[in-house]
């Protein structure tokens, strides 16, 4: 916002440059008439571009314009004073040019005179012929034969004058300019104006800048209502949505117009995502908090019914009595002892993100060692994106499931692989498999066909989690005998 108007006032600075220049080269284009007639006049052979450029008229072409930010505006020029007399043929000539000064002044407002070589002024707009400027810079460097511009400082400001082309600024444009016979310099044409200011040039304009101010204004109404279909809108959609969500609803954000603008359409996504992640772990939890309620709930009925007995009747119960509730207690207790470790490796296999790098084969195989009471054998190589621990728990996790269904001795046929850039593993047993009801509900927690055999229905659940952490995915495939269960996992990057 700071940038905009200092950009505009540098801008204005420029422009400004530019009027002077351009009142230098009319400045210029008037001396040269001058100087044509001044050649007429006195006889004085012109230069012929006939044959080409000739040197002076390359140097007039490479002639440097003057700039506001690189030439300094010099002191108010020193009135003409009494010098040497004219001398007679330059005076002569000067008399007979008068009209032609007068009438150009009469147009171009413009102060013209013309001098010797004495410095001495022979006919003037103004009242100083017979007068001298020797001394000013412009007319020694004219006499040395170099023409010269220079800015001044003006004596006084004029007043505008309503259609005319009186200037009001505070600056004026001096040239001298040497009339030359070969490489002596005959006189000097010396010329001098006031350029137009900014403003005034503003002002002659004031039908055109106020159109395209209208221009502008319809633009940035546009561009308002744009701004508020495409931006403000769509975000005050989304900013309702997420309230929503923070305050626990369930709301999503309305689909977003396909012109809207990208970053908030991406952002609306987001949040629908992550109001589908947070309504999916809600559930999980409600669902889990049941499960656990349920799971917890008969062995505390069990050992608050035996502790009840034995409370009220232990005197009167015979010896075996007494052991059997009490084996109930204990029985109980180491059911909820495991369901408690099965919570906890639960849990932080949900917060697990199994980032690692582990050889699925050395991992099966080491498997297969810990699961004494099977027959494993092994098969293929692949690395998979997971750590070696993990990968463990999740081997051991199935190699206990087939353990607790199947039974000891059964044959479990590992096969290792890449499937379409993943990792690929298989975990077939020969046991009696799902059937279709529970194979839906295989990897659901505490599901369990072995509940009287003390399973808890957690193993297929943590080991669900720790792939899933890893990015990788677990379910079961179809099998002509037994159970066979298929795992994707993301492969490593390649070692450098």
């Amino acid at each position: 916002m700071l940038a905009l108007p200092l950009s505009g006032l540098w801008a204005l600075r420029l422009y400004e440059s530019a009027l002077v220049r351009q009142t230098e080269a009319e400045l210029r284009a008037q001396a040269a008439v001058l100087v044509g007639a001044w050649r007429a006049t006195r006889g004085i052979a012109g230069e012929s571009l006939a044959n080409g450029l000739t040197s002076r008229a390359l140097v007039t072409a490479r002639w440097r314009g003057l700039d506001l930010a690189r030439d300094p505006v010099l002191p108010l020029a020193q009135n003409a004073r009494p010098g040497p007399p004219p001398l007679p043929g330059p005076a002569e000539a000067g008399a007979r040019l008068l009209p032609v000064l007068r009438d150009a002044q009469a147009v171009t407002l413009a102060a013209l005179r013309l001098l010797d070589t004495a410095g001495t002024v022979v006919a003037s707009t103004g009242g100083d012929t017979g007068l001298s400027l020797a001394g000013l810079e412009e007319v020694e460097a004219a006499r040395a034969g170099h023409p010269l511009a220079v800015l001044r400082r003006r004596e006084r400001i004029a007043t505008d004058v309503p259609d005319g082309i009186s200037r009001t600024a505070g600056l004026r444009v001096h040239l001298a300019m040497p009339v030359l016979d070969g490489d002596r310099v005959d006189a000097v044409v010396m010329l001098s104006r006031t350029p137009a200011t900014v403003a005034q040039t503003i002002a002659g304009k004031l039908p055109e800048i106020g159109a395209v101010a209208l221009l502008l204004l319809s633009l940035v109404t546009v561009l308002s209502v744009l701004s508020s279909h495409l931006i403000t809108r769509p975000l005050d959609d989304v900013v309702r949505a997420a309230r929503q969500v923070a305050a626990g609803g369930t709301a999503r954000p309305k689909p977003l117009p396909a012109i809207a603008l990208r970053e908030a359409a991406e952002l609306a996504d987001a949040i629908a995502r992550m109001t589908v992640t947070l309504e999916g772990r809600a559930t999980y939890v409600r669902s889990l908090a049941a499960h656990v309620s349920h799971e917890f709930k008969t062995p505390l009925a069990a050992i608050r019914g035996a502790a009840e007995l034995l409370a009220e009747h232990g005197a009167t119960m015979s010896e075996e009595e007494r052991i059997g509730f009490a084996r109930s207690i204990e029985d109980g207790a180491t059911r909820l002892n495991r369901l408690v470790r099965g919570l906890l490796d639960l849990a932080r296999a949900d917060m697990a993100t199994a980032s690692g790098r582990t050889s699925l084969r050395l991992a099966a195989e080491a498997a297969a060692e810990r699961a004494s009471g099977l027959r494993v054998t092994v098969s293929g190589e692949a690395e998979a994106a997971i750590s070696a621990e993990a990968m463990a728990t999740v081997l051991d996790s199935l190699m206990s499931n087939t353990l607790a269904h199947a039974g000891p001795g059964s044959l479990v046929t590992v096969a290792v692989g890449d499937r379409q850039g993943m990792a690929e593993m298989t975990v077939a047993d020969d046991g009696p498999g799902f059937s279709p009801a529970n194979a839906a509900r295989a990897f659901d927690p505490f599901f369990t066909t072995a509940r009287e055999r003390g399973g808890t229905g957690l193993g297929l659940a943590i080991a669900r989690a720790l792939v899933e952490g890893a990015g990788g995915c677990i379910a079961l495939t179809p099998s002509d005998q037994g159970a066979a269960i298929r795992i994707l996992l993301p492969q490593p990057p390649a070692m450098p």
